[in-house]
Order: structure tokens, then sequence, then C-alpha cells
């Protein structure tokens, strides 16, 4: 093995020498004709010899306090960049190509010094999230925009934006780059990272919202074009069609009992009422019309732009009741007094766990084996929507009367039938969710559900 020693006393030759480190497979010490030394690291990658420069030797007194490429080295400094760039080499990085990209975007930071503050990616973040989301898009999208970016709205000022815990998936890579520096490897490393933890439909939505960005730059010449061309969603998305049968949604209505506030009757309004995650979780107390039992969403907060009228049955009514106001708030659903609730995939973990529960204890009353119970398949929130819409369908209720609950625009009230038919079907709507609330409740109270529906006329 090399000793610290022996760095230091090896003679130079005639010719230039590479001597091999046996306690470091690939590492080797250069010792030139007119005596310089340095360190190497020879490799093979996709079967092509290689080599990446560690840089000089150290021979001062004092060791350098870390390891660093292009910098003097001491022995075990060589060793542990070795051992970093064998590490690239495993995970299908090649260093020496990895070291000439860092090099070139350093270069690109000099050049583009005078730009830095303005042009690093979390500047322009924060101008297209302003500028350009918040006028031209509907306040769920920007904000879902702008929490992939890593950034949310000031408690305080929500004009402002700061950034978040996490930093998204934008920010926590790229946040000091420059977009100058950004290119489309850049991109496919980021979506290929969010796919490899496990959330192929994330990435789609980041390289959505990426692409979004990178355009709105190149239209004010921030940058001359877009990394994103030419790039696809790394995922291919299937509509999801679960529909939960009568004793799921019976144990999710058991279970967002047992959780409580604020998650408990957000999860039960959500059954209810039929409407978007979003809408309810962010239901403000201005919108509630309790004596007439309505409640009324602004068109700023639903998808097709246009005020939506929710009459709420006589269940929902008594939910909305019980529920605390917390401090003076006029935001329904909120811990903080300042935000609306968030965190729903912490809230939903511990539904299936409440679920889990629910399905053991069944199984102990009836006299069957809790260790041979099952999880639920996989649902979302979402799939309540679809379940209480095929489920008004299942007791009865007309397809038009269904979609003017969901407020669709399209299906039976698309193209001329949607200009010209203005009947509110306030009436229909307030008997049909009178049905569905009824039906719900009656298969929450029965543990032993099935999938048999008794027909109820709305």
């Amino acid at each position: 093995m090399l000793t610290p020693l022996a760095v230091k006393s090896a003679k130079p030759d005639q010719i230039r020498r590479e001597i091999p480190d046996p306690g470091c497979s690939g590492l080797y010490l250069v010792v030139q004709p007119s005596g310089g030394k340095s360190w190497a690291f020879r490799y093979r990658f996709a079967g092509k010899p290689k080599k990446l420069t560690l840089g000089p030797v150290y021979l001062g007194g004092d060791e350098p306090e870390n390891a660093a490429l292009d910098h003097p080295n001491t022995l075990a400094g060589a060793r542990k960049l070795a051992g970093e760039a064998a590490l690239m080499v495993a995970k299908g990085i090649d260093p020496a190509k990895h070291k000439k990209r860092e090099r070139h975007q350093a270069r690109l930071r000099a050049e583009n010094s005078e730009l830095l503050d303005r042009d690093t990616v979390e500047a322009v973040a924060r101008l297209f999230i302003e500028k350009y989301a918040r006028a031209n898009t509907r306040e769920t999208s920007w904000l879902e925009a702008a929490r992939l970016i890593g950034l949310k709205p000031d408690p305080n000022d929500r004009s402002k934006l700061i950034r978040t815990s996490s930093g998204g998936e934008v920010l926590s890579r790229w946040g000091a780059r420059t977009v100058h520096e950004i290119n489309r490897r850049d991109v496919h490393e980021l979506l290929d990272a969010i796919v490899s933890r496990g959330s192929p439909v994330t990435a789609n939505r980041a390289l959505a919202v990426i692409r979004k960005m990178f355009a709105w730059a190149a239209s004010r010449d921030i940058v001359a074009a877009s990394p994103c061309n030419g790039i696809n969603p790394p995922s291919t998305e299937k509509a999801r069609d679960r529909v939960l049968s009568n004793a799921e949604l019976s144990l999710v209505w058991r279970a967002a009992e047992a959780v409580g506030w604020p998650f408990g009757p957000l999860i039960q309004l959500l059954i209810l009422t039929v409407q978007r995650r979003d809408e309810v979780a962010d239901m403000n107390r201005a919108e509630l019309r309790l004596d007439d039992r309505l409640w009324v969403i602004p068109k700023e907060r639903v998808k097709n732009g246009q005020e939506h009228e929710v009459p709420l049955s006589a269940p929902a009514s008594a939910l909305f009741e019980r529920l605390p106001q917390v401090g003076r708030s006029e935001l329904v659903f909120t811990v903080t007094g300042e935000t609306p609730v968030s965190g729903f995939s912490r809230a939903k973990k511990r539904i299936d766990a409440e679920i889990l529960k629910l399905q053991k204890a069944d199984a102990i009353a009836v006299g069957d084996d809790p260790a041979g119970v099952q999880p639920l398949p996989n649902w979302t929130l979402h799939d309540l929507r679809r379940t209480g819409a095929s489920g008004m369908a299942r007791i009865g209720i007309n397809l038009p009367v269904i979609e003017k609950v969901l407020n669709h625009s399209s299906g039976s009230f698309r193209g001329v039938v949607g200009v010209y038919q203005r009947h509110s079907y306030s009436d229909e709507k307030r008997k049909a969710l009178e049905a569905w609330a009824n039906f719900v409740q009656s298969t929450a109270s029965d543990k032993r559900s099935t999938n048999a529906v008794a027909l109820r006329g709305a």
C-alpha cells in the first residue's frame, strides 16, 4: 500500500510514471519527469477505459480540511475522492464527464455573475408564479404549481411567496443555479429521481409546471429556449375508475369518525357533498348559508369558473354545526387560523390505519380470524367523488342531476345545450344529495354492509 511517506519520497524518472495504490482500487500516484505529483483515478465506463484527474498531491505540513477535486489532496483525501468516483460509476454516472459538466456550469455562472441574483431558478420561479400563474390560472392551480416548485404564500402576507421547508421538486435541486444552466439532461434527471421514489404521476405534474415556467421565461427573453423542448411525460397515466363498494364506503365513514378533527369531518363532507377535495378543504364561512342549508362556491374556486351552489343535506348541515371555529378565522378547515389544512398524504395514512383496525374489530365480532384481514385495495380521496356519482346513479337519480351536483359542464350540458339550458336544478340537486346522504348513513350504520342497494326515489 502507498503511505504518506512513500508518496512524499517518490522520485521522478525520465518518463511519466503512474504508481498504483493497492489500498484503493483505481487510484494512481502520477509522478512527472519534472518532479510534479498528482492523483488520478482510472476506471471503465460503458466498456471503455477512462481516467479522472483528481488534482495535485498535497505535500504541506497541515492537512487540508476537506478533499476536493482539482485541489491539492493528501493520500487520504485522494482515496476519499476515488471512492466517491467509484460510487458514481456504480450508479451509472461517468465521473470525468460529470467533472467537465460541473466546470462548464461554473464558467456559465461566472459569465452571468451580474445576472445571478435575478436569473436564478428561484428568482425566475417567483416571477412566473407572481406575474403569470396567479393572474391566469385558478387559485388551486397556481398554489399546486408553487408547491411543486417549492414555494407557498407567506401566512402573514399572502401576496408574498416564501420557500417551503422541503424545497419542492424544483428548488430543492436547482434553487441556487441560474436558468441558463438548466438543460434537457437536468430535466430528465429530476424527473427520473421523482419516478424512482415511486411518484410517476408527480413527475408528470412537475414536468408540466417546469415546461410552462420555461416557456414563459423564453417568451420574456429570460432564456433563449426551454430545456423542456422534446421531453415527453415520463409516465403513462391511466384514468382511475375506482368506485368504493358499500362495505368500503362504510369503513371510510367510520374511520373518518374515529380520526376526528380536522380530516375526519372533512372526509365525511367529501362523501356527503361529492365535491372536490380542495373545494371542501379551502371552504370559507362566508360561502355558507346554513339557514338555507346551502354552500355557494365562488367561481374563483371551481374548475369550470362558474359559481356552484351545493345544497346541504340534513346530515351535512348537522356536521357543520359540530365543527369548531379556530380563532377568528373564516376558514372552515384550519388548524393555524391562517391557512387551510394540508398534509393530506399523512391524513390518508391515518384513515387507512383506522380502517384496518375497524376491519379487525369487525372480524373478531363475527368470530373470524383478524390475522387474515387484508387492507382495502388502494383508494384516493378523489375516488369518493366518483363513488358518490356512481352511488347516486344506482339509487335512481338521473344523470343530468348528478352532473349538476358535480358541477360538470360537459356530458349532458356540453355545446349548444350548455349555452341555452339555464335551469338551475336546485330542487333536484337538493333531493339528490338528501337521498345520497340518507343512503350513506344507512350504509355506514350497518357494519355488515354489502353491495346490495335499496332504491329510493329522488
